[in-house]
């Protein structure tokens, strides 16, 4: 009875505190990353909407980086408080075997290594394949928050835009240089521009089109020609730009199956697969597959603090750095695993060493005792 309730006591203690620091430490990671995200709508124009939706879905990428270091927490913290209570010497005393206290806390640990292996191979590469995919709907549905007085403004692709003064919707002092072909029908022959500067005095902007007054076109061919059109009005739509936001999804964004057909093709050149990006896909597949398995290792070294020692800060000093070292090796380490070959073996057999060795230390010790 008292063991089934100290066990039921653990399960619910550790996924509360779990629950509680992965999500805390998501949502501040977050929240730093979303001030970086709002370049989406001051840069390139997106709505609001797209922006949240954005910031959301990052999220699933966020959170997986904290639940190694939340678990770790959370089970020292389940350790030390009960021993503190003593509740774990009324157990032993009670005829249970330290052990399955080991198990249990072992047991733990591969659930939340499935959690983690489900966050990583499935739903965060899908998540954060669709919020790339928001950006590549070029959903802009304005110019005005990308221009910005005595700034240039080159948030799209061979489009570069300046303006003097901006008062709401109406700008002063216009400058706009297109090398992208942005700007049509203001030549003879548009297959002959290289570039096209338009200079205007004033302007109002609409949506994704600008009404300029009094200025010139300045056509510039690719004979070197120079062709220049005045104008007192000028209506020009820009419904055609393209932001300068990646938009091909990259490699932590890309399907787990997908990359593993590269590996498993010896990454053969295609679209995503080829010598290059095999540095990054290696790393990548690693950290989806090999780093959750460095959390039951953390946990069995964690159990240490089970032995009775009189030594306790030594004892409990020991525990925290070496986990704490081991959570930091698997964060260093595992960029590395793409161009080194000795680190890419050491990473994937260390956790599943450390696993063997630690639970039959814990085995004998609890033998003895």
């Amino acid at each position: 009875m008292l063991q089934n309730k100290i066990y039921q006591n653990y399960l619910k203690e550790t996924i509360k505190t779990f629950s509680v620091i992965v999500l805390g430490l998501a949502l501040i990671a977050l929240t730093v990353r979303a001030v970086n995200f709002l370049e989406l709508i001051v840069d390139n124009g997106y709505p609001v909407i797209t922006y949240f939706k954005y910031s959301f879905l990052n999220i699933f990428g966020i959170a997986p980086k904290f639940i190694p270091l939340a678990f770790f927490i959370s089970v020292i913290i389940f350790i030390i408080k009960h021993k503190n209570d003593s509740e774990l010497i009324i157990l032993w005393t009670s005829g249970v075997e330290k052990i399955k206290l080991v198990n249990l806390i072992l047991i733990s640990s591969l659930f939340v290594v499935a959690f983690y292996l489900i966050m990583s191979t499935i739903l965060t590469p899908s998540a954060l394949n669709k919020s790339r995919q928001l950006l590549s709907k070029d959903n802009l549905n304005s110019l005005l928050p990308t221009i910005r007085s005595q700034n240039f403004s080159d948030s799209f692709k061979g489009f570069t835009l300046k303006v003097d003064k901006k008062i709401e919707n109406e700008i002063e002092g216009i400058f706009l240089h297109d090398t992208g072909k942005n700007l049509k029908n203001f030549s003879s022959n548009i297959s002959d521009v290289s570039s096209t500067t338009i200079i205007a005095r004033e302007g109002i902007v609409n949506n994704r089109s600008l009404l300029l007054i009094s200025g010139q076109v300045i056509s510039s061919k690719k004979n070197k020609k120079i062709e220049i059109i005045n104008f007192d009005q000028l209506n020009i739509n820009l419904k055609d730009l393209a932001t300068t936001t990646i938009k091909k999804p990259k490699i932590q964004e890309t399907s787990t199956l997908k990359l593993l057909s590269c590996f498993f093709e010896n990454f053969r050149n295609n679209e995503i697969c080829n010598d290059e990006s095999k540095k990054e896909i290696l790393p990548n597949l690693i950290r989806r597959l090999i780093l959750p398995f460095y959390i039951p290792a953390i946990a069995l070294i964690c159990s240490f603090l089970l032995i009775s020692n009189n030594l306790h800060f030594v004892q409990r000093f020991s525990v925290f750095s070496l986990s704490f070292l081991l959570l930091v090796f698997t964060e260093l380490i595992i960029r590395y695993t793409g161009v080194n070959n000795i680190l890419r073996v050491l990473y994937i057999v260390l956790p599943f060493t450390i696993m063997i060795i630690a639970y039959s230390i814990l085995s004998i010790k609890f033998k003895k005792n």
